[in-house]
């Protein structure tokens, strides 16, 4: 990994850097350092193979004729690239383990076409503002991550799954979630590649390995005015019982979470909503389906402490449900506590709540438990990302293997590898279309076991 130009590294760099006339680019360290990095730190272990490294150049495009230039000159002058959108993953998918250039798509924000039912976006878009100019129109996105504010609609869908909204509308890979991506190769002529319907497989969740991704579509739907609603519950067991059961009633819910008592000292702005004696449920509910909601909550023997339109929690200062589960519970519990780390866990089928109050008698303390409802294919499928207290690395990999007899599917947010974190086998067909669209192999070298040097196009 370079910490600095080696002598042709940095001839390369040099006539690289000649050729952006008219096109941002930084190559200060402050520049660098922030560039380089995501939320890799929520690992220890990550934090520590990834703490150091650091890309050579940023630079910052503005229209996609601009990221052809960029593609263009890395292209001819053999350097590295790794992509960046809001740099809010979590397992270094931005970060540059090779040095060479940052390409930094934020100023590629153009919302281009939204019309009923689909949008059209360049993939640097926060999707906090993609979702804003939507709703201008009545509708509004299928899905988004706990970090909407800050992350972009590429970055997205280059490094994630699903999220807020998959519990109705699925996973990122499911239905028509995603409609269509135009790519830019990393070639000295760089050529457009439009990727639709299950094709677009070839550039989700790659890290960016694979393409520079600078255009998507997008399904909609009609926009909702989601009541954002805390029920309180005594018992964990109580809280996942109602909602489990609660999926089965056809209610219109945007996210359904179950959150712990562990975490309320964690969740300060939500004070006397979240006490330390009562487990939660967080969740977005249709208006029309808030009574039977509720009733449902009072059957299970829960309360509700709010239900409030996402203005009046502004307006009250407390939290939105979706900074309430997915992985925005383990940021809140390391802005206190940097002792923690966490995993992420799918629960086997049939979804059985009492292997739960097993694993919580089991770990006590060492791991405070949160469960995401999700949809993935059609079915109910159960997430955690508990908080895991950091014992070392052979102590953790020694908890995923418990996890695994259990049953669970561990996806691993301690490696930076596509492979070994989620996919678990190599994609042939990313690897496929790496070959067509990054023929050099420069894009986010170390990312995917499945490329191997021998198959880079030969000078």
């Amino acid at each position: 990994m370079l910490t600095e130009a080696r002598p042709p590294r940095a001839a390369a760099l040099a006539a690289f850097k000649a050729e952006m006339d008219g096109i941002r680019v930084h190559d200060d360290e402050k520049t660098l350092e922030l560039r380089s990095r995501d939320y890799f730190w929520y690992s220890p272990i990550l934090n520590e193979q990834l703490e150091d490294c650091r890309g050579e150049l940023v630079v910052i495009p503005t229209s996609q004729e601009e990221v052809f230039r960029v593609a263009s000159a890395a292209a001819r002058h053999r350097l590295p690239v790794t992509i960046r959108g809001g740099g809010t993953g979590n397992y270094g998918q931005c970060v540059p383990l090779d040095g060479g250039v940052i390409l930094d798509m934020t100023r590629l924000d153009k919302v281009i076409e939204i019309t009923p039912g689909h949008v059209r976006v360049e993939a640097g878009a926060r999707i906090s503002r993609l979702d804003d100019a939507v709703h201008e129109t009545g509708q509004e996105l299928l899905m988004y991550p706990s970090t909407r504010t800050l992350a972009t609609i590429g970055g997205f869908i280059a490094g994630g799954s699903g999220g807020i909204g998959s519990f109705r509308n699925g996973m990122l890979r499911d239905n028509d979630n995603v409609t269509y991506a135009r790519i830019v190769t990393v070639e000295p002529e760089p050529q457009i590649i439009e990727l639709h319907g299950e094709a677009i497989n070839k550039i989700q969740h790659a890290y960016g390995t694979n393409g520079i991704l600078v255009e998507v579509g997008l399904g909609l739907t009609p926009a909702t005015e989601w009541v954002h609603v805390a029920a309180l519950f005594d018992g964990y067991d109580a809280a996942l019982d109602f909602a489990t059961g609660v999926q089965d009633q056809g209610l219109d819910l945007y996210l359904l979470t179950c959150v712990e008592r562990r975490f309320s000292a964690y969740y300060r702005k939500l004070k006397d909503h979240f006490p330390a004696d009562r487990d939660a449920v967080f969740a977005m509910v249709a208006p029309a389906d808030l009574s039977r909601f509720r009733a449902e909550v009072e059957n299970g023997g829960g309360t509700v402490t709010f239900a409030l339109t996402k203005e009046e929690i502004h307006q009250q200062g407390l939290q939105p449900a979706y900074e309430l589960g997915w992985n925005h519970t383990t940021l809140q519990a390391l802005k206190i506590d940097k002792g923690w780390t966490y995993l992420q866990v799918a629960y086997p089928h049939p979804f059985d709540p009492a292997l739960v109050l097993r694993q919580m008698q089991r770990h006590g303390d060492e791991l405070f438990w949160h469960h995401e409802m999700a949809r993935e294919q059609g079915r109910v499928q159960i997430f955690a990302l508990p908080l895991v207290r950091y014992r070392g690395k052979d102590e953790m990999y020694a908890l995923i293997r418990e996890l695994e007899a259990d049953g669970c599917t561990i996806f691993d947010p301690h490696v930076y590898t596509i492979e070994d974190g989620g996919m678990k086998t190599i994609d042939d067909t990313q690897i496929a279309f790496k070959k067509q669209a990054d023929p050099y192999g420069l894009m986010n070298p170390g990312k995917t076991r499945g490329w191997t040097p021998e198959m880079a196009l030969a000078e």
